[in-house]
């Protein structure tokens, strides 16, 4: 992983925590495979604990680990280092996904609730009125009572929130062909299509992975037909989402959107969405950041103490997992 990712994930805490369960070849984090100090202690690892920054993992690098049986991700996606060839030489592999969604969920849950109110809105309005809207003068639409919230993909994040949302009184609706219609009841949500998701709902989450399949999945036709004065929310990448018709919906103002992700990352500095205020921009911040880097690190080490003593791993990935997850 990368200096800053071994800095913040595994740290001091981590070290200490490593060497308590196995013996560690190093305590300065490999950033690269192809060096010789790389292929030294290549040679002898069993266990590889990953994260933001890592190199690629592919046969040439796997050749040089003959006896690597487990690779543990200290973050969620696994793409960009694990491939295929390591599930298929039978090693392994643990994500930090079900960690590094927990405050994903959160954010989420949290950003619905207020644009249900319109809090954002409101909140630049009173700072420019200096004065408290009358009942009268209150939109009707503002409130989260009677609100129908569209989760797209009941993923690891949007089952998430659809827990959550189950103590709130909103109508959840919910997008997935892979899920079956009693598994959405069982998470309080209406398995619908598509096109009904978007022209049903006051509120939308898009929870995605970004796949082949999936870029592009939010068209202009689809935003287009979503009610006048909603909201799109994204928090899984911003290539699934049709970028260009979504910047004319909000500078319209048509809908609104909280976006966590864009295409690209950053947006450049002219580009429109910067300064309307129909848009919330975070910096991908909703995955872990700050002190919920240690949950990452708290699951990292009891999947390795597990895997040391035999037990069943908690949240190692399917030999498919780079055809279905992010």
């Amino acid at each position: 992983m990368s200096p800053d990712a071994a800095e913040a994930v595994i740290g001091a805490p981590g070290i200490a925590g490593i060497e308590q369960i196995c013996d560690l070849s190093s305590t300065v984090p490999l950033t690269k495979f192809d060096s010789d100090r790389s292929r030294r202690l290549l040679a002898d690892v069993e266990v590889l604990i990953t994260g933001w920054g890592s190199p690629i993992l592919d046969a040439a690098v796997l050749d040089s680990a003959p006896g690597l049986e487990l690779i543990v991700h200290t973050a969620g996606s696994i793409r960009g280092h694990v491939t295929q060839e390591c599930f298929d030489r039978g090693i392994t592999v643990v994500s930090a996904a079900a960690a590094n969604a927990r405050p994903v969920v959160e954010y989420t849950l949290a950003m619905i609730l207020l644009e249900g109110k319109h809090v954002l809105r409101r909140a630049a309005q009173y700072r420019r009125d200096r004065s408290i809207p009358t009942l009268a003068q209150t939109d009707s639409s503002l409130g989260n009572f009677g609100r129908t919230v569209g989760i797209l993909s009941a993923s690891l994040i949007g089952r998430g929130v659809m827990e959550l949302l189950r103590h709130h009184d909103c109508s959840v609706l919910l997008y997935d062909p892979y899920v079956e219609p009693n598994t959405a009841a069982d998470y309080g949500a209406e398995l619908v299509g598509i096109e009904e998701l978007f022209r049903r709902s006051d509120i939308i989450s898009v929870h995605t992975p970004l796949l082949p399949a999936t870029r592009g999945m939010v068209s202009r036709r689809l935003i287009e037909s979503m009610p006048p004065g909603a909201v799109l929310i994204n928090t899984s990448r911003g290539a699934i989402v049709d970028q260009s018709a979504l910047t004319d919906s909000v500078l319209d103002d048509r809908l609104r959107a909280v976006l966590d992700v864009t295409d690209p990352e950053a947006l450049p500095p002219e580009h429109p969405l910067w300064d309307c205020e129909n848009v919330l921009l975070t910096p991908h911040l909703a995955g872990s950041q700050g002190n919920e880097l240690g949950r990452l690190r708290a699951l990292a080490l009891e999947e390795l103490r597990r895997w040391v003593l035999g037990d069943d791993l908690m949240h190692s990935l399917p030999p498919n997992a780079l055809e279905i997850t992010a």
